[in-house]
């Protein structure tokens, strides 16, 4: 826990746009500017940018995490508890795309994102807990994350097995590779979809200082990572051990795990894997960001735990 809690370039004054609601897991924009978020109690929220009211768009009767506009209006949402969901925005109305995988029930469907073509890529965190236990799959480093892609025509297909906590997802500008958190892992993994290297899957960037969590394409097309916590010895020491002492610390009460420690932090990469961005700091009501979205020279984060959308000036 000695690593600075500061980046090299501080973090620009961070604003908060309140919410009614818990955990807005995820940021993305509308074509107008909006910003779109889902909290605890599965509605999807509309919140104005410039402090207007917050509206609420539909309910997805889950939990909503990852969300991705698509190019008519209608949003993709990954619920954690429904599966992969597509959103009429303007009527409210909530249609199930994915549920389950080869008969499986998706547990944990984190993010997603789309093709040009609408072939759409998504995570599932793990096939062991679900969001309420998402430090479960941490500690005991399971493996069972996925990326999953399905086709126009209905068709889903497993494309990456045994993941560490899947999470975030973006595609190139080109469509040529799809890149995917791996939270318990300290990575970014991309996987080729066109040329030689097809079909085969590396790591973009390894050994992040922290827990990446969803990720979005910039407008000049880089990967923002929104960090939610920095790493951990405790966690790092756990993942080197058995399996049995890694379980036997998710069965330990709650106050005697090890907890993340507090600090507001996106980075932005490109795909060379070389760090562009790196914004880090303090602030005392806001913490552990698991979304980031570029728009309009401002960086709008979400966060798990709060109850507010922050919004940080670009430098």
């Amino acid at each position: 826990r000695s690593r600075a809690r500061h980046s090299p370039v501080p973090l620009p004054p961070l604003r908060l746009l309140p919410l009614d609601g818990t955990g807005p897991e995820d940021v993305v924009a509308d074509g107008e500017g909006r910003i779109l978020t889902g909290v605890e109690d599965g509605r999807i929220l509309r919140v104005d940018p410039a402090g207007g009211p917050v509206r609420t768009v539909a309910v997805t009767g889950g939990r909503p995490a990852g969300l991705h506009p698509l190019p008519d209006g209608a949003l993709l949402v990954c619920d954690t508890e429904r599966g992969l969901l597509r959103i009429d925005t303007e009527r409210g109305t909530v249609d199930v795309l994915v549920a389950e995988v080869d008969g499986e029930p998706l547990r944990f469907c984190s993010n997603a994102v789309t093709a040009a073509d609408g072939t759409v890529y998504f995570t599932e965190s793990s096939r062991r807990f679900g969001i309420a236990h998402w430090l479960g799959d941490i500690l005991e480093h399971s493996g069972t994350g996925r990326l999953m892609r399905l086709s126009p025509q209905g068709k889903t297909e497993v494309l990456l097995d045994g993941l560490q906590f899947a999470n975030g997802v973006v595609l190139a500008p080109d469509e040529s590779q799809v890149v995917v958190a791996e939270t318990g892992g300290y990575r970014l993994t991309r996987l080729w979809l066109t040329g030689d290297r097809a079909g085969t899957s590396e790591p973009l960037i390894d050994g992040l200082p922290g827990f990446p969590d969803n990720l979005s394409l910039s407008p000049s097309g880089l990967i923002w990572t929104a960090i939610a916590a920095p790493r951990d010895p405790v966690l790092d020491f756990l993942h080197r051990s058995h399996p049995v002492l890694r379980k036997a610390v998710w069965a330990l009460p709650d106050t005697l795990r090890p907890k993340p420690t507090r600090t507001v932090w996106a980075m932005a990469v490109d795909f060379a894997g070389k760090i562009v961005h790196d914004l880090q700091g303090p602030h005392p009501e806001f913490e552990f960001v698991t979304g980031v979205c570029e728009n309009a020279g401002n960086l709008y984060l979400g966060s798990l735990t709060r109850k507010a959308v922050g919004v940080v000036k670009l430098p």
